[in-house]
């Protein structure tokens, strides 16, 4: 089994991966893992491409795997291996929540965070976060090529009921 997570950030692609993950007993990559420079001390610097491409062509080149990420532009290749591509479509305040909550917890030490987020980083991110969630994904899911294998979700617990076998 082969599926891509989407949705905007705070929609619960993380906790869903994981929860899938054990239910199905596949492994699941955050690609925020390979988007994103992790050896970089500063907050937002982004991997190089070539090496972020291959590490999508190494995950999606193993019989299961559960990929999950906000990205649209460079990860056409999961989606078209993808046996099922999950769209999280969770109300954009309950996002902005989520989003504040962890931005809190980070800064206060409670969960650990790999870069440093600003208050600025967080407010651009909550302002790209609308435009995503209002302009950008529902112009992909409206005019993109794999409505045959989208399941739409607006409440995320309902996806843990569904058959994806």
């Amino acid at each position: 089994m082969r599926i891509h997570i989407i949705g905007g950030s705070g929609s619960g692609k993380s906790y869903i991966a994981a929860l899938l993950s054990d239910k199905l007993r596949i492994p699941h990559y955050d690609l925020d893992d390979i988007f994103w420079d992790n050896q970089s001390n500063e907050y937002g610097v982004k991997a190089p491409e070539d090496e972020r491409d291959r590490r999508l062509r190494e995950i999606i080149g193993l019989d299961s795997w559960i990929a999950e990420g906000v990205y649209r532009s460079w990860v056409g290749p999961s989606f078209a291996a993808a046996d099922k591509i999950i769209v999280l479509m969770t109300p954009l305040s309950v996002q902005e929540e989520r989003i504040w909550k962890r931005y809190e917890e980070r800064i206060a030490g409670i969960v650990p965070g790999k870069k440093r987020e600003t208050l600025e980083g967080i407010r651009n991110l909550l302002a790209w976060n609308k435009d995503y969630n209002l302009t950008k994904l529902p112009n992909l899911i409206g005019h993109w090529d794999y409505k045959d294998k989208m399941i739409l979700v607006r409440d995320n617990l309902d996806l843990l009921e569904l058959q994806l076998m």
